[in-house]
């Protein structure tokens, strides 16, 4: 089962990081709200018509499995997400998208070491995994001089209610519907980024309209399937490996970037993959060294 979580975050992560070429595409004329709006708009909707497809299928399994309803848990998740996305949409205004991606993905750090005040446990493993993946983003992410601009503090801000997201949505993910919980979170932060689009920004639909392919991307496939896979994903992952994980949307967006736009990785930056890699794979040692162990005792009679 933890094969299966880890699968359905690298699945997200890698849907996310595909999704900075969409968004560096998508915001030449429109605002970020209204980016976000749109966005979770059409994500919602995908979102919404795989719910009624499943709904009589959970009907079913709801007579015999005690699963609470995910609307309300969504709903909290929700706020932290438009929180999370706006900070981060909002400062890559005045920042670089490697200085945002860097700062961003600090929540890689922060979820293990918040992850105490929830009682959960620090393992050594999670440590050495958040060190190295943190190196591997420095080498990967940052061409320049590490100071913190305005919109490098937005972006750092906006890393703690991703942290908040992340504990949030391990907390909830494993009691409740996943589908509900991820539709209502998609809903709140489509009605917040609207409010937010129509106040401070200027909507033209000729703008959006013609932004239609990178918003249907970061709608679909990123808000819709890739957050629904984080929260499938967490339900049988541990918080701490999770947000290693998911931090890989940085080395998927670095391949995008060098794919789709034809931006050339240095040694530098490949040197940044391969230590995210290794923090990822070491975050997961503990586990598997636990796995085997267990393994072991029950051929050998003693579980």
């Amino acid at each position: 089962m933890q094969l299966k979580g880890n699968l359905c975050l690298l699945g997200a992560a890698f849907l996310w990081g595909t999704t900075f070429v969409a968004q560096s595409v998508g915001m030449d004329k429109i605002g970020p709200f209204t980016y976000m709006s749109a966005r979770f708009f059409l994500g919602g909707v995908a979102l919404f018509i795989f719910y009624l497809l499943v709904r009589s299928k959970k009907a079913r399994s709801a007579k015999t499995n005690a699963v609470r309803h995910g609307f309300k848990a969504g709903t909290g998740a929700g706020l932290i997400m438009f929180c999370a996305a706006a900070f981060q949409q909002f400062g890559i205004q005045y920042t670089t998208a490697s200085k945002a991606a860097f700062v961003t993905c600090l929540y890689i750090i922060f979820v293990p070491f918040f992850g105490v005040l929830l009682h959960q446990k620090l393992k050594i493993p999670h440590v050495v995994g958040g060190v190295l993946a943190l190196i591997g983003l420095y080498f990967l992410c940052m061409t320049d001089g590490l100071t913190l601009s305005h919109g490098d503090f937005i972006v750092f801000i906006g890393s703690f209610f991703w942290t908040a997201h992340i504990l949030f949505t391990d907390h909830f993910a494993s009691d409740v519907d996943v589908i509900e919980m991820s539709l209502a979170q998609v809903i709140v932060t489509f009605i917040f980024s609207t409010i937010f689009a129509l106040v401070f920004e200027t909507w033209v639909w000729a703008d959006v309209f013609g932004a239609w392919v990178a918003i249907a991307f970061g709608g679909i496939l990123s808000t819709c399937i890739a957050f629904t896979l984080q929260i499938v994903g967490q339900q049988y992952a541990d918080p701490a490996p999770a947000a290693i994980i998911m931090s890989l949307e940085s080395v998927f967006g670095t391949l995008a970037g060098w794919i789709v736009l034809g931006e050339a990785l240095s040694g530098r930056e490949i040197f940044g993959c391969i230590m995210m890699l290794t923090g990822m794979l070491s975050s997961q040692m503990g586990s598997i060294f636990k796995k085997n162990k267990e393994i072991s005792q029950r051929r050998a009679g003693k579980v």
